[in-house]
């Protein structure tokens, strides 16, 4: 058991939808008599595992990562400009 009584844990979202789609979304629901946030988590959860083969997404999340890396690198740089710590950080 997970401490929740064998609850999964979730977080909670919430989806803003137009209505056609909400409505379309609605229908699969109650045709497979499952409920709207059911359908939606495994609308999601299939988004989710095709990016994970798509080639184009996967070029975007390397170009954030670099990004991203490099952002982290200047913000970690505590030395100030590359020439401080060269001459030892002193005038």
């Amino acid at each position: 058991m997970d401490g929740t009584g064998g609850a999964r844990a979730t977080k909670d979202m919430v989806l803003r939808l137009d209505p056609a789609p909400a409505e379309k979304l609605r229908l699969v629901a109650e045709v497979e008599r499952r409920s709207v946030s059911d359908v939606a988590r495994e609308a999601v959860a299939a988004l989710v595992e095709q990016r994970r083969s798509d080639r184009r997404f996967q070029a975007l999340l390397e170009e954030n990562l670099a990004r991203y890396s490099e952002a982290l690198r200047l913000l970690r740089d505590d030395t100030g400009t590359p020439g401080d710590a060269a001459a030892g950080g002193a005038a």
